[in-house]
């Protein structure tokens, strides 16, 4: 996921109302960090925190199209005051307001206004309902404004608005409209009695009489209802179902954030619609509502302890998308597991790329095929099922070593040969992520270290999976790990001060680029290293320049590239820290597990138990509470299941026979 931090001038903005919204600088990625979401993929709803959109991300979704872009409700032609908003599951929201001016005189509220907003995966409805406890009858007039939009999500993102709707009509009977949003078609109606629709400019305001009667209530709202016929990938049905937490959390907090998780990933759930059910998660919103290959790969091997079905789908789904021909646009090879998939051509305006519809651009997704389709096998996948995707396995374990390593070494690296690819092809896929000590970065070819720990882990298990099924070649690929683990020893190991650490990377000319990094907890448990290298690595990671407190650092903070609100240089990501706990944890490091897991619990309860994409990398010494990344996506699928892999990794939850 590429690094479009918004950033701010500090003088130039024009005076405004002291109680206007703020203003998006134009052309600049909208900032995320305060404003309310409810979501059911492939569907979304963006707003303030007392439900009005105005600004920035805000608006209703579908896929990657944003069918409207402003909404306010007024009544007799004022805005209600808000004074709470209470999350009810990922899905809805209410927010809570008084009607103060047309109230008697009193302490005491007499009449409010509840708005239920709840997202399905094909569109969204909202509830108004407005209440008196006066004894005198009430007569209003409610209008909601609607802008109609049809703006492309990657312009969204990058602080531009796109194309305008088509059609916008309003129905003879005026109780709704219709409009076209790029190529999605939209339908709204009104609901409550004696509701009108009318069109107002580049508006579609509706209005309802309200004759409230003493001590009494009234309802009305809307409906948005939207089809898109060429959609890549569809909704879920009802709700997640998780085998229950035995044993139960320890930590209050952790309970919290696991009960979070369940609601988001829920949410999160797709399938595609040639494969209805196999089902699998979302990276994250808003800007990642389809399926990726390592983001889901990470988030289907978390929750394997409580879901083994999404891991079959996310295997099945990825399997059927593996690359069978070397086309360089696309970055796709025989066996590679592909990176994402959009619905058209995805491109990023002022950063050079332009991303195709199927895109395989990464250099991880494949290997980690392999350790979830082993994983899965231990928890219990169906033999059968397992056996089916054998030569998908086959496939994955050869483009390791005939594609993964292009050079030869016996190394995994990657390169993007199209010019408007990702640079980074890791998870750090920011264009500053891999980087020397002295912040210069590192050219590529590149050979990550965390890659070489996924493929040994691939090639080894993958081994085992062979000799089960009683299909050759396992001897084969354990002595491809072993030479590939040996080249790793003789190839990574650097020193400093405080001793020997494994470099980040090797850059083109094979020499170690010298950051500490997160990237040293993927390496644990994977087998890579012996007994005395993962206890140094483990030293490192519970370090104070690592560990901040609120999580670990992707960054060292004595490193010169490191500032704690960079996207991979020196922020704290959710999953990034899981990982690192439940390698720990598997390498018999239990005190620095629990250390870092201590670290997220601190963090969650300063984002209400929704864990985001990624936080600052301050040191709880500093801050009370972690500070939000501006730009950081929430939910996030591996952040949320990044709950738990902490609960396993700190409960003694163990895959069987392991």
């Amino acid at each position: 996921m590429t690094d479009t931090t918004a950033r701010h001038p500090a003088d130039t903005a024009p005076e405004r109302p002291a109680d206007a919204a703020p203003a998006a600088t134009p052309h600049l990625q909208p900032l995320l960090g305060r404003e309310i979401v409810v979501l059911r993929a492939p569907a979304q709803a963006w707003s303030a925190d007392d439900g009005s959109m105005t600004a920035g991300v805000h608006g209703f979704y579908l896929g990657d199209v944003r069918l409207v872009a402003e909404s306010s409700t007024t009544v007799d032609g004022l805005r209600a005051e808000h004074i709470a908003t209470v999350p009810v599951d990922a899905s809805t929201v209410r927010f809570e307001s008084l009607l103060r001016a047309v109230d008697d005189r009193g302490a005491d509220p007499g009449v409010r206004m509840t708005v239920v907003r709840t997202v399905s995966s094909g569109g969204a409805a909202e509830q108004v309902t407005v209440t008196s406890r006066l004894d005198r009858p009430l007569s209003l007039v409610l209008e909601i404004a609607l802008r109609p939009d049809a703006s492309a999500l990657e312009l969204v993102k990058s602080g531009r608005e796109g194309d305008r709707p088509e059609g916008v009509t309003v129905a003879d009977d005026a109780t709704g409209a219709s409009w076209v949003a790029g190529g999605v078609s939209v339908d709204l109606v009104s609901t409550g009695r004696g509701g009108a629709v009318r069109r107002s400019d580049e508006n579609v305001v509706l209005r309802w009489p309200l004759e409230i009667a003493p001590r009494s209530a009234v309802e009305v709202g809307f409906d948005l209802r939207a089809v898109d016929p060429a959609a890549v990938v569809a909704g879920v049905p009802g709700e997640a179902v998780w085998a229950p937490f035995d044993p139960a959390p320890r930590d209050d907090r952790l309970a919290r954030w696991l009960d979070r998780a369940r609601s988001d990933l829920s949410a999160l759930r797709l399938t595609t619609p040639d494969s209805p059910d196999d089902v699998f998660y979302a990276a994250g919103a808003p800007w990642f509502f389809t399926l990726f290959g390592r983001d889901s790969l990470w988030a289907a091997r978390f929750t394997l302890p409580v879901d083994l079905g999404i891991a079959a789908g996310t295997l099945r789904v990825l399997a059927r998308l593996q690359g069978t021909e070397s086309v360089p646009d696309t970055a796709e090879q025989p066996g590679k597991i592909m990176h994402e998939l959009r619905q058209q051509t995805l491109t990023i305006p002022d950063e050079g790329v332009s991303l195709p519809p199927l895109y395989y651009g990464t250099v991880d997704a494949t290997p980690l095929w392999v350790c979830l389709l082993h994983d899965a096998w231990r928890r219990g996948l169906d033999e059968a099922e397992v056996e089916a995707l054998l030569p998908n396995l086959e496939a994955a374990l050869a483009w390791m070593r005939d594609f993964g390593d292009s050079d030869g070494d016996g190394l995994l690296e990657y390169v993007d040969e199209t010019g408007h690819g990702l640079a980074n092809q890791g998870w750090k896929d920011s264009g500053d992520s891999v980087q020397w000590r002295d912040g210069s970065l590192a050219e590529g070819p590149i050979a990550l270290c965390e890659v070489q720990a996924y493929a040994y882990e691939a090639a080894v298990h993958g081994a085992d999976l062979l000799d089960r099924f009683g299909r050759g070649g396992g001897d084969g690929w354990r002595r491809w790990a072993a030479a590939l683990r040996e080249r790793f020893r003789t190839s990574f190991w650097v020193s400093d001060v405080d001793g020997d650490f494994p470099a980040i990377a090797l850059d083109a000319a094979k020499r170690p680029v010298d950051t500490v990094t997160s990237n040293l907890g993927h390496l644990l448990g994977t087998g890579l290293l012996d007994e005395a290298e993962e206890a140094r690595v483990a030293a490192r990671l519970v370090s104070p320049e690592l560990a901040s407190g609120f999580g670990l650092r992707t960054l060292s903070s004595d490193s010169d590239g490191f500032w704690p609100l960079s996207y991979h240089g020196g922020s704290v990501w959710t999953h990034d820290t899981a990982i690192a706990v439940s390698g720990l944890a598997r390498a018999g490091f239990a005190a620095e597990a629990q250390q870092l897991a201590d670290g997220l619990l601190a963090a969650a309860p300063a984002f209400d138990y929704r864990m985001p994409e990624l936080h600052s990398g301050d040191s709880a010494r500093d801050v009370p509470a972690p500070v939000p990344y501006p730009a950081s996506c929430r939910p996030q699928a591996w952040s949320a299941a990044a709950a738990v892999a902490v609960w396993a990794a700190t409960h003694g939850v163990v895959a069987p026979g392991s």
